[in-house]
């Protein structure tokens, strides 16, 4: 396996439809990056937010998810608690190849300031708007924007193909449109 550099990643965005929309720049004035970087590509988080309410709760199950209320909320940016989590969603809609697999991590701007972004790897032929927990390790609020750089997906390419992918598997998250809240 391999790790791809950015002409790859354009063309597959482009001929393919991996990542829709693309972004070709990554830096922008007064803007957290985001678009192709030298073998991934930085991310963006939509307009999207699910803020949980734990009036109630005692405890998180991820079996039972559902039990938890959930505030729907859209913005230009979203303010995170103090010591808690929301989640959001990528802006672009990925496709990935059966001969790929993307690794996901969070950028620096944000961890600096305590945010912990949490993507699962983006397996062989899944597809679908990313769903991204951010967690605010601060005592403050912290704020997340919009139509911003969130983490950055690295692409590896294996030498084959997989045997089985996400859709042969039929997994639980594919093809995803909106913010999917943990399925067992």
């Amino acid at each position: 396996m391999s790790a791809q550099p950015d002409h790859w990643i354009r063309k597959m965005a482009k001929d393919y439809g991996m990542i829709e929309p693309y972004a070709e720049l990554r830096k922008r004035e007064g803007k957290i990056s985001y678009g192709a970087s030298s073998y991934g590509y930085d991310f963006r988080l939509s307009d999207e937010y699910k803020i949980p309410d734990f009036t109630g709760t005692r405890e998180l199950d991820p079996k039972v998810i559902e039990k938890t209320n959930f505030k729907d909320y859209r913005g230009r940016f979203c303010l995170i608690p103090p010591n808690s989590y929301i989640l959001g969603r990528s802006l672009e809609y990925f496709r990935i190849p059966r001969n790929i697999i993307a690794v996901c991590q969070g950028k620096s701007t944000y961890a600096r300031c305590g945010i912990i972004v949490n993507v699962t790897p983006l397996e062989p032929e899944w597809q679908g708007y990313i769903t991204i927990a951010l967690v605010n390790a601060s005592p403050v609020p912290a704020r997340v924007y919009s139509g911003e750089g969130i983490g950055q997906a690295l692409f590896i390419l294996a030498e084959s193909e997989c045997r089985t992918s996400y859709a042969d598997r039929k997994g639980k998250y594919q093809d995803q449109k909106k913010i999917r809240l943990s399925r067992v």
